[in-house]
């Protein structure tokens, strides 16, 4: 197999998704382009040559350019720079697309998506690359409303054939129409398409949420094979 090759890159652009995520536009000479839910590596070089590794989920539709979205880690060796530092203008280096198995492209069956945290930036390739056929569900756990990704332009696209139903587990504002609890059995089966439909399902968050939507979803009878899952937070930032 060949190694995929590292790429100068150069920053074009930021959006403050949050206080401590942003998504960084990026041109990269070379780019072999990507399919949804794929994701690349990051590698900053500092003046004495050490070198810092970390892996970030593509949050950009296939075709248009790339973007990644990165959430600040305490105490880590990338994500504050990406998040706090990097400017228009300046160059890291990026090698991927890497993934084919947490890929989806819309051939009309439902699509549901459970997402916590920084875990909706692959989901939401999926929904910016959705052609229209597919009807899709989205299920966002967040700490607050104040910590929800891409809040803006989700609440635009919801409606019609996407549906976005959020959670919020440690607060919620006045008036909160929405979720206020952990996603568990209870709520999966609110939410959930019937298994029957044969849905394609996305899970991506911490190991304990991925675990925990997973076996909830089982519970509902979906197949365990059926359940694509994506962890986050081992090798830190």
């Amino acid at each position: 197999m060949t190694r995929l090759p590292w790429l100068v890159t150069e920053v074009t652009g930021a959006i403050e998704e949050t206080s401590r995520v942003r998504t960084l536009l990026l041109e990269a000479q070379g780019w072999p382009g990507h399919r949804a839910g794929q994701h690349l590596d990051v590698r900053l070089t500092a003046e004495d040559g050490y070198q810092a590794e970390r892996s970030y989920s593509i949050a950009s539709t296939p075709g248009e350019p790339l973007a990644i979205t990165v959430e600040r880690l305490v105490d880590g060796e990338v994500s504050p720079y990406l998040v706090d530092e990097a400017h228009e203008g300046d160059g890291f280096e990026v090698r991927g697309p890497i993934g084919g198995y947490f890929v989806w492209e819309d051939d009309g069956r439902p699509l549901l998506l459970v997402g916590g945290g920084s875990g909706v930036v692959p989901l939401m390739a999926m929904i910016r690359s959705a052609s229209g056929a597919a009807q899709i569900r989205l299920l966002y756990s967040s700490r607050t409303l104040e910590d929800v990704i891409y809040r803006e332009e989700l609440d635009v696209r919801n409606g019609g054939k996407l549906e976005v139903f959020h959670t919020l587990t440690r607060a919620q504002p006045p008036g909160w129409t929405g979720y206020a609890r952990r996603i568990d059995g209870d709520l999966l089966r609110e939410v959930a398409f019937p298994a029957a439909e044969q849905p394609h399902v996305f899970v991506c968050g911490s190991t304990r949420f991925v675990d925990a939507a997973a076996d909830g979803l089982v519970a509902l009878g979906y197949e365990p094979l059926s359940i694509r899952t994506e962890r986050f937070g081992a090798t830190g930032g």
